[in-house]
């Protein structure tokens, strides 16, 4: 049964009408880094240990931990898929409103899960699973304050997907003995379509996973760009400036279209509207493409445009809306 996501353009496309779309529905980074042309032989052969290896260091450098603490994974909801399996059921207590694939997961292979406003309640759980920032509302936690919890639940998964731009709030640099931090490669890189992501746990977990996920787990062309894009600071740095100042520009937008800020992060925000089925089909009629979601009537996200021209048409979409 699909379950609700941004990134299904072709249904705005069917609905609305085929053309240029500009997909602002998930958190994608539509600046992506350059990728230019591949050596033939991460097409054309296995993954490697040492192409392995070098994207481990590169990822390690960037999240502030020892190579030897990070797994790369086909995306990061690969781990999420497997995750459930490494401990016979039990209980999970998930953040909610949050992303619906963990709940949906732990389910799926058999666990009670109890969706809990915020992190206070989730004290005693066999499993507790946090976004941090949270997505769709942006909600954070300071690592501090993970770190307890851990101390309360049998394991921790955070989930730190949006993360990359705040170091500040990663829990990997304290990495507790029982926690698996997810992290994507696709949303800050902005190419979703490689599906590489990490899990940072201690190596005892990562071996589990690791048994789990099989062997060649992430594909040579991903291996060999991922290693290159993480290593580019200059890229990284102008990224998240960007980025700081596009979503400040975008809440004042939104104001100006008489929505109220409720939250995200530095690759979406989230606005409360007076009717966010109105203001979808009132953007979407300028294929400008948005996400909302089955439990708000309010609540529309939009990603950071990536272009002037991509401004230009959302600032003309939002005006009708």
């Amino acid at each position: 049964m699909a379950r609700d996501h941004g990134g299904d353009i072709d249904r705005a496309a069917a609905r609305y009408g085929a053309g240029d779309w500009i997909d602002l529905s998930t958190g994608i980074n539509r600046r992506p880094w350059p990728l230019g042309t591949l050596p033939p032989q991460v097409w054309q052969s296995l993954p490697t240990a040492s192409a392995t290896d070098r994207l481990r260091r590169a990822a390690a450098g960037w999240f502030g931990c020892a190579p030897s603490h990070v797994l790369p994974m086909a995306g990061a909801s690969a781990a999420i898929q497997a995750i459930p399996r490494l401990w016979p059921a039990g209980r999970a207590a998930v953040l909610a409103p949050s992303y619906n694939e963990h709940a949906a997961s732990l389910r799926a292979g058999g666990w009670q899960v109890t969706d809990c406003p915020g992190i206070m309640e989730m004290a005693g759980a066999d499993l507790a699973v946090v976004v941090n920032p949270n997505n769709p509302d942006g909600r954070e936690w300071r690592p501090e304050t993970l770190a307890r919890l851990a101390g309360t639940v049998g394991h921790l998964v955070v989930d730190e997907s949006f993360a990359d731009a705040r170091p500040d709030l990663s829990l990997i640099p304290s990495l507790p003995h029982n926690a698996l931090i997810l992290r994507s490669f696709g949303k800050f890189w902005g190419l979703a379509g490689l599906r590489l992501g990490f899990v940072v746990a201690v190596p005892d977990l990562l071996d589990r996973l690791s048994a789990a996920a099989g062997p060649w787990a992430v594909s040579g062309p991903a291996l060999h760009v991922g290693a290159q894009a993480m290593a580019d600071r200059a890229w990284t740095d102008d990224t998240v400036v960007y980025h700081a100042e596009a979503a400040l520009r975008l809440d004042r937008m939104a104001v100006g279209a008489g929505w109220r800020p409720a939250g995200g992060t530095h690759l979406f925000r989230l606005y409360d509207t007076p009717d966010a089925a109105a203001a979808q089909d009132r953007l979407a009629a300028g294929h400008v493409w948005s996400r909302r979601f089955p439990y708000s009537r309010h609540w529309l996200r939009l990603g950071i445009p990536g272009s002037h021209a991509e401004w230009d048409r959302l600032s003309a979409a939002m005006r009708k809306s």
